[in-house]
């Protein structure tokens, strides 16, 4: 009936100006509106011309329409025929299929590291195997990502990643899953979520960054070591209103190094034994999180934020190594707090987290439960060139306590200033290069002694 009305509307504006009234009937089967009576012809009144707001009555001398003129209202444009002739009614569009809705999008990395000094030679780095002696190129990652609202209610993402290394293996380039979770709003401006399968842990700034966005080619250590790959499966809501969400994806868009949008609240219960890896205690770790941009007069972003982990973990251990935990495992709980200055041009981010978890005793005989914290301090500065945006950063991090997920819980020490370049040539292309000051455990390989050393790093990576 609304197109029916619509047509109607379209063709009384285009009558003459003499032409005062009209008598309308619309075909009962095919809706198509005439202005004389016929077959199966309903009467649907009287009408009488009425012009729009603003513009000038017709001129009794100008001549009408001509017979099939084509009128332009706005979006909509129809034939207007003369009397006794129907009206062309434009058909609605077909309404897509699901799989229309969907995007497909990726990147991929490409590294070298080359080692500046002997210091360096026997460590091995757990988030990057070709930080290492006789190494030479390597593919960091290589993603592809499917995703997109199917639904007013519903959002899917899935990502793969083509180029991992499993931990102990001489050989890369496996497929892995890392992202595979539907989105379900509540409300229909979806401000409230349940994102459901595995995805990202709400916990830190830098751990939500895509590293498709992130300026240090590896996150730090001290956050990084709360989650295995930054996922696991659970199920999470979050929170944020309208306008919120609307900064974070200004803020990406941007090219500001933002987290993306997981809310300004979240709360969550996951597996806690990382992602990829099958649960070993029948316990879910609970994760809470609490932050919020403010975005001054300047256009200036500043964002604050809060988030906590509480579970408990069962940790891989040698034989001969003695677990002093109950059976249901260790506890694992932290704290911490981000705060985020982003670049324009002059940007600040800094994260600090405090914790217990199962850690290697002193001795290497035994794991139980010890201290952590630690966290990073990064500056960095955006400059727009015609050659492209250029960022130069720098960063320190210092941690103290265990990487739970590596072999034995480990303890490490991290002292590490990284200087370091971004370079994005095109929005599709962008060159890292770092100059880094590292002092830390070697904790992939027992009696994880320090080592220290400088090396240079590059990444390209290539965005489509």
């Amino acid at each position: 009936m609304h197109l029916v009305m619509s047509a109607i509307t379209l063709m009384l504006a285009t009558l003459a100006a003499d032409a005062q009234t009209l008598e309308l009937y619309v075909d009962s089967e095919t809706k198509q509106v005439y202005s004389e009576p016929g077959p199966n012809r309903v009467r649907l009144g009287r009408f009488t011309q009425v012009d729009e707001v603003g513009a000038a009555p017709t001129p009794p001398h100008e001549a009408a329409a001509p017979p099939e003129a084509v009128v332009n209202r706005g979006a909509a444009t129809v034939a207007v025929a003369t009397a006794g002739a129907p009206v062309a009614i434009p058909a609605t569009p077909p309404k897509p299929k699901w799989y229309d809705l969907l995007s497909l999008r990726g990147y991929a990395q490409f590294r070298y590291n080359g080692l500046l000094d002997h210091g360096l030679d026997d460590y091995r780095h757990y988030a990057d195997r070709s930080w290492a002696d006789d190494q030479s190129f390597m593919i960091r990652r290589a993603r592809l990502v499917l995703s997109g609202d199917v639904t007013d209610w519903l959002a899917l993402y899935l990502q793969p990643d083509f180029a991992v290394t499993p931990s102990g293996s001489s050989q890369t380039h496996f497929v892995q899953l890392r992202d595979l979770y539907a989105d379900i709003s509540l409300d229909r401006s979806k401000e409230f979520r349940i994102r459901v399968g595995q995805s990202k842990i709400p916990y830190g700034f830098e751990n939500l960054q895509s590293s498709q966005n992130r300026l240090a080619l590896d996150r730090s250590d001290a956050l990084n070591s709360c989650c295995k790959d930054e996922r696991d499966i659970g199920v999470f809501l979050y929170w944020a209103p309208a306008h919120i969400r609307a900064l974070f994806k200004d803020i990406n868009q941007r090219g500001l190094k933002g987290s993306g949008d997981y809310g300004v609240a979240g709360i969550g219960i996951y597996n806690g034994q990382g992602a990829n890896r099958f649960e070993a205690n029948d316990q879910f770790h609970t994760v809470a999180r609490l932050t919020w941009p403010w975005q001054f007069g300047n256009r200036q972003i500043v964002e604050v934020g809060a988030q906590a982990i509480n579970g408990r973990f069962m940790p891989t251990v040698d034989n001969g190594i003695a677990l002093r935990a109950p059976a249901n495992g260790f506890q694992d709980s932290r704290f911490g707090f981000s705060a985020i200055l982003y670049p324009q041009p002059f940007g600040l981010q800094a994260e600090w987290n405090w914790g217990r978890g199962p850690q290697l005793s002193d001795d290497q005989r035994s794991v139980g439960v010890g201290a952590l914290d630690g966290g990073y301090v990064q500056a960095m500065y955006r400059v727009a060139s015609p050659f492209g945006a250029v960022m130069p950063f720098v960063r320190w991090q210092t941690f103290d306590g265990a990487m739970k997920f590596e072999r034995n819980a480990p303890q490490t020490e991290v002292r590490e200033t990284e200087f370091g370049l971004e370079w994005q040539i095109r929005p599709e292309i962008e060159l890292t290069t770092m100059y880094v000051l590292a002092d830390r455990t070697n904790v992939l390989v027992a009696p994880y002694e320090d080592v220290s050393g400088e090396l240079m790093r590059m990444q390209l990576q290539w965005n489509y």
